[in-house]
């Protein structure tokens, strides 16, 4: 694998640790969810329906899926690792949620189905990002919601996404991501323009750095009470909402 090229196949690895692992960067996005769970369901709440048909794109082990599940959403997770449906249907309580294996470029689905679509930490996973915003944008109907988290690229981000993560976590796999396909939050909001939706918020997304003591900074290990917390400013990550014209 080229140092450029982006690896997306440790997913089908993880099984149960997808929930109880903190040496590993998965931990990571667990404590993000805790953060950005609300926030979406606070948008969904705002602008749709208390039912509305949300599509979880590159949902992994489910996190987003189950939650959003929990408090009455109608769900359909998509991604392309079988092993990571699973593991999401194993911890989906309601026993609701759609898993299917489904490429995000070709989703199986007509047009205008869903209320919602969100792609968490999924778009710095994927080449042509413009074009896979398109088919989300598709299957939206209008008035619809895309909700996303990403990376900000620059040298900020490539220090604390990629390298302080391969320095302080143990397990984090060779070209988790590669500072290439993060998407400046310009660029993004152009895709989602190119596409026929207009973004409404964007904000910023960073640790709370008293929740990491500094005993812990170097067993390779997450806290487990490591949180995270929205921040005006969009230089590492941010997490957005845009609405279908």
């Amino acid at each position: 694998m080229e140092a450029s090229e982006v690896n997306n196949s440790f997913y089908e690895t993880y099984g149960d640790r997808w929930y109880t692992a903190y040496d590993d960067p998965i931990a990571l996005l667990r404590a993000e969810n805790k953060v950005k769970f609300p926030w979406i369901v606070q948008h969904l709440n705002t602008h749709l329906a208390a039912d509305a048909k949300v599509l979880d794109i590159g949902c992994g082990g489910g996190f987003l899926s189950n939650e959003l599940a929990r408090v009455g959403f109608r769900v359909t997770g998509v991604d392309l690792s079988r092993e990571s449906l699973k593991v999401a249907e194993a911890y989906d309580a309601t026993h609701s949620v759609k898993y299917e294996v489904a490429d995000a470029f070709h989703l199986p689905y007509p047009d205008n189905s869903f209320d919602a679509v969100t792609a968490m930490d999924f778009l710095e996973h994927v080449e042509h990002p413009d074009k896979v915003i398109k088919e989300f944008a598709r299957v939206l109907r209008p008035g619809g919601l895309f909700f996303f988290h990403t990376f900000n690229r620059n040298p900020l981000s490539w220090l604390v996404v990629i390298k302080f993560v391969e320095w302080l976590v143990k397990n984090t796999p060779k070209n988790m991501h590669v500072l290439r396909l993060f998407i400046r939050p310009q660029e993004l909001e152009k895709f989602c323009h190119s596409a026929g939706m207009r973004v409404l918020q964007m904000t910023g997304l960073r640790p709370v750095f008293s929740s990491i003591s500094l005993k812990s900074l170097f067993t390779g290990v997450v806290p487990e009470k490591m949180r995270f917390t929205l921040t005006g400013s969009r230089m590492i990550s941010y997490l957005g909402v845009a609405m279908k014209r």
